[in-house]
């Protein structure tokens, strides 16, 4: 299993669409992190982009994220990635609490860029 996290220096971005990178980390059988990746966001990285596509070509299938448009979740979800809204912090610490099973999804979606940072 991998998991991708939008991130800032080396925090959850708040928004999905304007992260600096994904650090990508891959699981393994017993639920720990084998080993992380950067991908460098292409630009305008939203719903727009190609992201998604690239991110499952690469065995992604959870999006462990800060805030989040619908059709950004829509196309992640069209490319077999689920998403979890509402992270925040250090994504070492993030990917650590999911695979701990002490992260819920917020249900929150963004409605403008504006009110999302």
């Amino acid at each position: 299993m991998k998991l991708a996290v939008p991130t800032h220096e080396g925090n959850v971005d708040d928004h999905f669409g304007h992260c600096e990178y994904f650090t990508i980390f891959t699981i393994g059988e017993k639920n720990e992190i084998l080993n992380s990746e950067i991908l460098k966001s292409p630009e305008g990285c939203g719903c727009k982009s190609n992201i998604a596509p690239i991110l499952r070509s690469l065995g992604v299938t959870i999006m462990l994220a800060g805030n989040m448009g619908q059709g950004a979740i829509n196309v992640l979800y069209l490319n077999g990635i689920n998403v979890i809204r509402g992270c925040s912090g250090e994504v070492n610490k993030v990917a650590t609490d999911y695979l701990s099973n002490n992260l819920t999804d917020s249900g929150l979606t963004c409605h403008s860029h504006e009110g999302c940072h």
